[in-house]
C-alpha cells in the first residue's frame, strides 16, 4: 500500500504561521493565505516548493526565508544527483536543509518546513525548522491555526483511509482552522504523491468550502451561540 504525507500550511510573511503534516497514504494539501502582522497580504501564495519531481517542501514562517532556502535545497539536491548518479532520499534532503540552517541558527530566520517525498525506500516525512531541529514523524502541527486543524484531524484520521477521504479531511481541517484563525486560509491546494512523483490534483477556496459544509447558517456549530 502506498503511503505518504498530508500537509496543511499557512504562512505569514512577517509573523507566526500555521502548518500541519501527517503521514498516511499519498498526498499533500496546503492553504494559501499570507499575512504581514495583522494585514492579510495575499490569498494566493504558493506554499509548496517543488524540490524535484519526487520531493516537496512546504512553507510556514517567513515567506522569503522559506522560499530562498527551499530553492537552495533544490540546487543541493540536483548537485547530489549529478555527483552520485542517483536521486537523493527524503532523509538525506531533510538533513541537508537542517545542516544548512544550523549555520544560520540565532540569526533571525523564521522557518517551519516539512520535507515530504518518495524515494527508493518509500515515503518520507520530516519537519525542519530555523533552529535546525529535524524530526521524522507522522504528524506535525506548527503555527497559529494548527491547533484548530488538529481537532478535526485527530477525530477523522485513519492511516489507511482512501485518498478521497483524506482530501476531504484535509479540506475540512483547513476550513475550520481558517474559521477560528484570521491568518489561516485562502485556497486549499492538494498534491497527490506516489512512486511516480507528485501531481497537483485540487484547489478550493475556503469560502467555497464554507458553503459546501454549511449551506445554511443554522447548520454551523456556532449558530445562535450567546456571546456571554
Amino acid at each position: 500500500m502506498s503511503r505518504y504525507a498530508l500537509a496543511f500550511v499557512n504562512i505569514n510573511m512577517l509573523g507566526p504561521a500555521s502548518s500541519l503534516c501527517l503521514l498516511f497514504k499519498t498526498w499533500t494539501a496546503l492553504s494559501a493565505r499570507a499575512s504581514m502582522g495583522t494585514y492579510i497580504s495575499s490569498q494566493t501564495v504558493k506554499k509548496v516548493i517543488e524540490i524535484n519531481p519526487y520531493l516537496l517542501g512546504t512553507m510556514a514562517g517567513g515567506a522569503a526565508d522559506c522560499q530562498f532556502w527551499l530553492r537552495n535545497l533544490g540546487m543541493q539536491c540536483r548537485l547530489y544527483e549529478l555527483k552520485n548518479g542517483h536521486r537523493i532520499t527524503v532523509k538525506a534532503a531533510s538533513k541537508l536543509l537542517a545542516n544548512t540552517l544550523f549555520g544560520y541558527k540565532g540569526m533571525g530566520l523564521s522557518m517551519g518546513t516539512m520535507i515530504a517525498g518518495w524515494d527508493v525506500g518509500g515515503p518520507g516525512l520530516y519537519y525542519v525548522d530555523s533552529d535546525a531541529q529535524r524530526t521524522k514523524g507522522q504528524i506535525f502541527s506548527v503555527g497559529s491555526g494548527s491547533l484548530y486543524a488538529y481537532g478535526i484531524l485527530d477525530d477523522g484520521y485513519n492511516f489507511d483511509m482512501e485518498v478521497e477521504d483524506a482530501i476531504e479531511l484535509g479540506q475540512r481541517s483547513i476550513y475550520h482552522a481558517t474559521y477560528r484563525d484570521a491568518v489561516s486560509g485562502g485556497t486549499v491546494s492538494v498534491y497527490h504523491v506516489t512512486k511516480d512523483g507528485w501531481k497537483k490534483v485540487r484547489g478550493a477556496d475556503v469560502g467555497d468550502l464554507h458553503y459546501k459544509y454549511y449551506p445554511d447558517a443554522d447548520q454551523h456549530p456556532t449558530y445562535g451561540a450567546s456571546p456571554l
